[in-house]
């Protein structure tokens, strides 16, 4: 099984949206029982709180439902359980090496590193656009699926 921890400033907005999207994806592809699919935040300020709305709506104009999501932390455990760690921007990824005391398996890195366009994903919480925050995640969840789906030999 494949587990992969998405991550955000939050857990509200754009690691929610991935989380929700790569298990939309691998339903879709008849592999769900292959993953194991999270996410969370760098920071506590947002814990417990639900999906933001703009993501919420965002997702439910795809028929993806993000019910029962609350937002909770990453732990320095997380990096054992998990095969991929993924943050969404750069700064993710520094607060992410800063709690995992650093990267030795090499787990940690930006979700569209995965693409032929690596970029920090915008924080649709500052920008209010949601549809490009969700083409990003999109696109990076199609390429992480497909390194995935080489490297396991997943079909």
């Amino acid at each position: 099984m494949t587990k992969i921890l998405f991550v955000c400033h939050g857990n509200i907005c754009r690691s929610p949206m991935a989380e929700f999207v790569m298990k939309h994806m691998v339903e879709e592809a008849g592999l769900g029982e292959d993953f194991y699919i999270a996410s969370a935040a760098t920071s506590s300020e947002e814990l417990g709180n639900p999906v933001y709305p703009g993501t919420r709506q965002r997702l439910a104009r795809e028929g993806i439902s993000v019910a029962g999501k609350f937002a909770v932390r990453i732990r320095a455990a997380d990096y054992e359980k998990y095969d991929y760690l993924i943050g969404m921007d750069s700064r993710n990824v520094a607060n992410m090496l800063r709690t995992f005391g650093g990267d030795p398996d090499g787990k940690v890195c930006r979700l569209l590193d995965y693409t032929d366009s690596p970029r920090d994903i915008a924080d649709p919480w500052y920008t209010g656009d949601f549809d490009t925050t969700y083409d990003d995640v999109c696109e990076g969840c199609v390429a992480l699926l497909g390194v995935i789906s080489t490297h396991n030999d997943v079909h």
